[in-house]
């Protein structure tokens, strides 16, 4: 990992997903949460099926990939990339960083439900509570000024349905013998056919475009979707899950500092240190005694 080449990849997959929640909030001025979510679906389409017609690969043949495919594009494409849309309607783009970097813990909730072993031991079963005790300082209820509300659980919910997906996938779609890139590039079309049958239910409102809306939602699509799944498959490629998933450690940094620097939103203490708290349980959780028995889940985009 101290390859240069390596370590520009990492930056730039830190610098495109964790600036997804800016680009959604700057998106958000224009287009209905649907809206977002279909244009920025369509592009990273776009992205990855160019890049299969140019590799020449191929769409995946089995009907049954297809159907994991279905369940895949529902739950790491469709709902959550919806429900981040729906939370930052309410949310700063920051504390959505922050909430997204939640997922490895729901990773470790989901797998037994799935079947998938996901060998607890004492530090990760320290790391998951550790974690959801920086949750709930994030969320901090019992004040009045806490975070707590439908939007903040919206994204929450997109993490959770993150977790989910990463074990599913890990399970049924990490054999099939097709392409990374047209596993997901078919993935992410069966994403927008969700998206076109949500559009009656918010799609349908007035689009009040902009400039910097129109841009935002394009750099969204094309750099922190489809670019950067492209990307986060070459890391994976060359140099496996474990520094693929160092990226997943610097989103929320990067969320809250565009967030403060460009769009004023303002972090307390509480907020701050429910972060680093839960950045501390997810490092716990991803501990293991011989790494080379099997690589981690990375973690996700957003």
């Amino acid at each position: 990992m101290g390859e240069t080449k390596t370590l520009l990849r990492i930056a730039a997959l830190a610098l495109m997903w964790g600036s997804s929640f800016f680009w959604i909030k700057l998106g958000l001025e224009a287009f209905s949460p649907v809206q977002l979510v279909l244009a920025r679906l369509v592009l990273g389409t776009a992205v990855l099926l160019a890049l299969c017609l140019v590799g020449r690969r191929s769409l995946p043949a089995q009907r049954s990939t297809w159907g994991h495919l279905l369940v895949a594009a529902f739950f790491h494409n469709a709902l959550p990339f919806l429900l981040f849309a729906v939370g930052e309607t309410t949310v700063d783009s920051g504390i959505t960083g922050v909430l997204n970097s939640t997922t490895p813990l729901w990773v470790l909730v989901a797998a037994p439900f799935l079947g998938v072993s996901n060998r607890m031991n004492a530090p990760r079963i320290a790391g998951l509570v550790i974690g959801l005790g920086g949750i709930l300082l994030i969320f901090a209820p019992w004040q009045a000024s806490g975070l707590l509300s439908w939007g903040a659980l919206a994204c929450l919910a997109a993490a959770a349905s993150y977790g989910f997906a990463f074990v599913y996938e890990g399970r049924y779609l990490s054999n099939t013998g097709s392409s990374p890139y047209a596993i997901a590039g078919g993935q992410m079309l069966l994403a927008t056919g969700f998206l076109v049958l949500a559009m009656p239910f918010g799609g349908l409102t007035p689009v009040h475009l902009s400039p910097v809306a129109l841009i935002a939602v394009v750099i969204l699509g094309l750099g922190s979707t489809g670019i950067a799944f492209a990307l986060n498959y070459q890391l994976l490629a060359s140099e496996g899950a474990v520094a693929a998933s160092v990226v997943g450690y610097l989103l929320p940094v990067v969320s809250v500092l565009l967030g403060a620097v460009f769009l004023h939103e303002q972090l307390n203490l509480r907020v701050i240190a429910g972060m680093v708290v839960v950045l501390l349980g997810v490092a716990l959780t991803r501990l293991q005694r011989k790494p080379a028995v099997a690589p981690e889940e990375e973690l996700t985009p957003a």
